[in-house]
């Protein structure tokens, strides 16, 4: 007989998620740029907003310890100067992206990029970061970043390597 009760099959119906984001983390390396390349299209794919999140460090490390820093760390300018670095990047790489309608924020933070980018990141779907992915000092810190937040991150996290070109 008939099974009064069942309920009828659920019709699979698309959840709309919270609009997902994908944060890529940058520096004036042409890895960064890879990386935001990559997060590019994946956003396009995904059709989801892409933010863009680059870190500086107050420059206070070298500086003497009997030194007290007053304004001549400029914050605002240190800042502005990043931003418009950041815009150039991502406007160049929209152009030659398959979709350069993608919506992308640029965030400017101070501090540790590591721990930055996992907090930006937390309610994100996707984190990249671009990795050097060899030794030598220069490209050490951000082979460094890109360690720490694959084991820190609160989301999956894509880690672009660009080969290298500067044998040939």
């Amino acid at each position: 007989g008939s099974h009064p009760g069942r309920p009828a099959p659920a019709e699979p119906e698309p959840v709309p998620d919270p609009i997902g984001r994908i944060v890529v983390g940058v520096d004036a390396s042409e890895q960064a740029a890879a990386a935001l390349r990559w997060a590019l299209e994946e956003a396009a794919l995904r059709q989801v907003p892409v933010e863009v999140v680059h870190t500086w460090a107050p420059p206070t490390s070298y500086l003497p310890f009997d030194v007290t820093i007053t304004a001549n760390v400029d914050d605002a300018a240190i800042d502005a100067a990043a931003r418009k670095h950041v815009d150039e990047l991502v406007a160049k790489t929209l152009q030659s992206s398959s979709d350069p309608t993608v919506p992308v924020q640029v965030t400017i933070l101070p501090g540790p990029p590591a721990l930055i980018l996992t907090e930006v990141a937390a309610d994100a779907d996707l984190l990249v970061v671009g990795s050097h992915g060899r030794t030598g000092i220069k490209r050490f810190v951000l082979g460094s970043v890109a360690m720490s937040v694959v084991q820190h991150a609160p989301c999956p996290t894509v880690v672009v390597r660009v080969p290298d070109t500067d044998e040939d």
